[in-house]
């Protein structure tokens, strides 16, 4: 399966970037297309403003034109949508295409609250569980962003038939305004800092495609975006988007620069991994109640 990520920035309006968009997708040559979270629009999770609820006005329209790009381009197409499915309830959705019909939907279960990430006030969580979407490309685990920290959801997807993990996200670094340099700012903002930050996001997500046998694909945005509310200057996207193989292996790795990454992967070589290490196999289920549980007490 030949797979294209497309890590692109945010160009100052919808239309602008879209189009951009659909100009890196006519020069692949791929049968997977995979877009990064939330890709018609800046980031606005960055503050809490109602004004951003009408992005979700046009999802209807939205959902019908990215259709007819795979359909065009003959491709299955992963897209991130801000879904209205009324008023008061919306969603961060990945939709999937397969050639110009919608294959499946994955509703972004994990929905993050932290200083720049405000997605609780926008998002309702998540509620068609981890299912994997069927395609005529292979049996996909879409997954969101934040979800990419949790390796309960990564393992549903394994045990339910997905051949490959799917993280579109926006992740970066929080910048600070100069006249505003306090103790969170401050730490976030050393090189030491930003590299643990980088190193940790991609080493969970080689945990996953290591203890599941599965190859992983992860786009991230890149660029620098503002923030109108004051509270930060804005969130400098690390871009870094990449492709594992099973055993965690890098197939295809980003910079922090407008890209589009192409790979060939072997969904076949999941099946010899998992014979050489059967992990999945050696689970004690008996034995994890616990993880059904906000917090196991101490005995």
């Amino acid at each position: 399966m030949k797979v294209a990520l497309i890590q692109q920035k945010y160009y100052g309006s919808k239309e602008k970037t879209i189009n951009k968009t659909v100009e890196m997708i006519s020069k692949t040559n791929s049968d997977l297309v995979v877009l990064q979270e939330l890709h018609q629009n800046e980031y606005f999770c960055k503050s809490e403003d109602t004004k951003f609820f009408d992005y979700a006005d046009d999802y209807k329209k939205d959902i019908k034109f990215w259709s007819n790009i795979s359909k065009k381009f003959d491709i299955v197409l992963v897209t991130s949508l801000f879904e209205k499915r009324a008023d008061g309830i919306y969603h961060n959705t990945a939709y999937v295409f397969d050639k110009g019909k919608i294959a499946g939907k994955y509703r972004k279960m994990h929905i993050p609250d932290d200083p720049g990430f405000y997605e609780k006030f926008y998002f309702t969580e998540g509620d068609l569980g981890f299912e994997p979407i069927n395609t005529s490309v292979g049996r996909l685990g879409v997954l969101v962003c934040w979800d990419q920290w949790y390796p309960e959801a990564a393992r549903i997807m394994a045990l339910k038939g997905a051949e490959v993990l799917i993280y579109p996200t926006a992740i970066g670094w929080l910048e600070c305004p100069k006249n505003r340099i306090d103790e969170l700012c401050e730490k976030e903002n050393t090189k030491e800092e930003k590299q643990k930050m980088l190193d940790a996001w991609i080493s969970v997500q080689r945990g996953h495609a290591v203890a599941n046998g599965l190859p992983v694909i992860t786009v991230n945005r890149v660029g620098s975006e503002k923030d109108e509310s004051g509270v930060l200057e804005g969130i400098e996207f690390w871009g870094n988007s990449f492709v594992l193989g099973p055993q965690g292996e890098f197939l295809a790795r980003a910079g922090m620069k407008e890209e589009i990454i192409e790979v060939e992967i072997d969904l076949n070589s999941s099946k010899e991994i998992r014979k050489i290490w059967p992990f999945l196999r050696d689970r004690r289920i008996d034995s994890y109640k616990c993880l059904q549980k906000r917090y196991c007490e101490k005995k």
